[in-house]
Order: C-alpha cells, then sequence, then structure tokens
C-alpha cells in the first residue's frame, strides 16, 4: 500500500501539538509537530510508541513499512526524509527513543 492509504488507518492526532523524541541520555533529539509536512510522521511515531512503548528497532521496521514508497526514496537520498533516516539508524544501531506526547 502507499503512504497515504496506511496513514488513513492510523489513529488520528488531532489531539496532539507534537511529540519529542528522547535518547538514552534523556535529550531530546528530535520533535516532530503537528503541522502540514509533519503531521503525518507525527501520525507513524505516535501511532508506533503507543504500539511498542517507544521507538525500538521492532517499531522503526514497521515505520519503514508505513512510510512505504517514501523508505526507498530515503534510501536513495539520504537526508530528505529525516523522520525515516532517524527509522534507519534506529534499525542500523539499536538506540532507539522514549516518546514525549505533548497534547494540543
Amino acid at each position: 500500500m502507499a503512504f497515504a492509504d496506511n496513514l488513513k488507518a492510523l489513529p488520528p492526532v488531532s489531539h496532539l501539538a507534537a511529540l519529542k523524541l528522547i535518547d538514552a541520555q534523556g535529550q531530546v533529539a528530535a520533535t516532530i509537530e503537528n503541522k502540514p509536512g509533519q503531521a503525518g510522521s507525527l501520525a507513524v511515531y505516535a501511532a508506533l510508541a503507543a504500539k511498542h512503548g517507544g521507538i525500538n528497532v521492532a517499531a522503526a521496521q514497521e515505520g519503514l513499512d508505513i512510510y512505504a514508497e517514501h523508505t526507498a526514496d530515503s534510501r536513495a537520498n539520504p537526508g530528505k526524509h529525516p523522520n525515516i533516516d532517524r527509522l534507519l539508524t534506529v534499525i542500523e544501531t539499536g538506540a532507539g527513543f522514549s516518546v514525549e506526547l505533548i497534547k494540543a
């Protein structure tokens, strides 16, 4: 399925303003906001965190499937899709993130 179709199957995120990815040192590694250009990734990361308790290797692998055609584009163009690049790094390194949800 295409990313747009996969996105429709994820829970809505209208109640969220953003989410923060917290690394193993307790530092904010990234913030994904509920705004155009990031709302899809917010939905993906929020759904993965709800299912897996954070962003671990299993969550990252599932996330790559959800991103569908964008995953191949990310691999071909590093830096173009930072939220996908982050999942690839989690798989490579095994270092995941805890997730802090920021309510709207």
